[in-house]
């Protein structure tokens, strides 16, 4: 039952990023269909993101009666239907409204598969988050290579999306069957807590949020512009361009399963400010690119630096207000999805100001920002050695002699490295 549950729950995630990573990938064949320009493109992203934020913020009170399991069952098959109504869109006006309706259910979708995964980490007892979270990446890759196939197919926009979201619609019901309903205590204190005390979280959780910001504005720019870039700026063809999106995150996977190893080894502000030189790096390198193959590379390379950060981001908000690591992390969340609503907006009108090549290297400046505001972060209370804290916990287990005493001693010191741990992985953000 509990592995059953594991695999739907990651395998949520993985069609999730499936339908975004098609969406990405076809993004050409879209401003191509509709006839818009990069403006147009941005503002069917800013619509997506608006109507996924709106479903969001009005999401609590039905999440507190049904539970993930509920809410879950009908927004993943509700998220494949509406993405067949984008699909279908006759004209760009119905086309933003119909991409409002989807970025509703997705939004629904996104914030119940990750409660429904916190559910299946709570029964397993120790962290498997990170691992739920890289579904999404396997997915958004496999997304993006089902776009590269039918741009070299020659399929328009229309087949390409309903295909993808007839494909879904039987998996998202099938997968109902495997979700765990949510442990009613938990769910209830986490939520009362969380919601009274967030206006009194402390600066740190808003200078995180800052950084989360600029981080998440930085991947989503990244990610949204990509295709175009290379198909308009560098005369590559769709297909070829449409590879660039499943490049990029098949680097972030690679990077987030070796993510924490690289903090243990460097430290937690080492690392972020390793991440944010090397995203500004790499993206000059696409910018500056002579041709679109050095352009795919400088992409790969971008995704390898830039996927630590936002998980990063999301695991130092858990230790910075004690005792509301709920609602800090929500606060983090909350200010790092704007950037990532932001970031594809502004580029859009600065690329049809200038060219997309200017646009994208706002990216440059971003990431460059993320790396000297690393020094604001207060890392106390152990939180540049957490990621080391799974091989400390393990340590009370292996000598026999004091068996007894982890029941009483452990509690004052044991608790805040363990717990703080799994509060972590319950809060990395793919």
């Amino acid at each position: 039952m509990l592995v059953r549950s594991r695999l739907g729950s990651f395998l949520t995630f993985a069609l999730a990023g499936m339908l975004c990573g098609v969406w990405t990938a076809r993004m050409p064949a879209l401003a191509d269909e509709f006839r818009t320009g990069e403006s147009g493109v941005g503002i069917v992203v800013l619509v997506w993101g608006l109507g996924a934020l709106a479903a969001m913020q009005g999401l609590r009170g039905v999440m507190a009666r049904t539970g993930s399991r509920g809410v879950l069952r009908v927004a993943l098959p509700l998220t494949a239907l509406t993405y067949a109504l984008a699909a279908l869109a006759p004209s760009y006006g119905v086309l933003l409204a119909a991409v409002a309706v989807f970025g509703m259910a997705f939004g629904v979708t996104d914030i119940a598969m990750n409660a429904q995964a916190s559910t299946v980490e709570q029964t397993y007892r120790r962290p498997i988050m990170s691992g739920m979270h890289a579904g999404w990446c396997v997915g958004a890759m496999s997304g993006g290579l089902f776009g590269v196939l039918t741009a070299a197919l020659g399929l328009g926009f229309t087949q390409t999306a309903l295909t993808a979201a007839l494909l879904a619609l039987p998996a998202a019901l099938a997968l109902g069957r495997t979700y765990l309903p949510d442990p009613a205590a938990p769910a209830a204190s986490g939520g009362d807590g969380g919601g009274r005390r967030r206006a009194g979280l402390p600066a740190a959780v808003y200078v995180i949020g800052v950084l989360a910001f600029l981080a998440f504005m930085a991947e989503g720019s990244i990610a949204d512009w990509s295709g175009l870039l290379l198909n308009r700026e560098m005369g590559a063809s769709q297909a070829l361009a449409a590879l660039a999106y499943p490049l990029f995150e098949l680097a972030m996977l690679l990077g987030r399963l070796f993510g924490d190893r690289v903090r243990v080894r460097l430290g937690t502000r080492r690392m972020l400010a390793a991440a944010g030189v090397g995203t500004s790096l790499s993206t000059a390198v696409v910018v500056l690119a002579p041709a679109a193959p050095v352009a795919l590379a400088g992409f790969f390379l971008a995704g390898l630096a830039v996927c630590t950060v936002v998980p990063t981001m999301m695991s130092l908000a858990g230790t910075a207000a004690p005792g509301r690591s709920g609602a800090a992390v929500a606060q983090v969340g909350a200010m790092g999805y704007g950037g990532l609503l932001l970031g594809p907006v502004v580029i859009g009108f600065l690329a049809e100001a200038t060219s997309l090549r200017v646009g994208v290297g706002l990216v440059v400046v971003l990431a460059l920002l993320v790396s000297a505001g690393v020094r604001f972060i207060p890392l106390g209370g152990g939180a540049d050695v957490a990621a080391s804290r799974p091989a400390d916990a393990q340590e009370p287990a292996a000598p026999s002699p004091p068996e007894r005493r982890p029941e009483r001693g452990t509690p004052p010191p044991r608790p805040g490295p363990g717990g703080g741990v799994a509060r972590q992985r319950l809060t990395c953000a793919c």
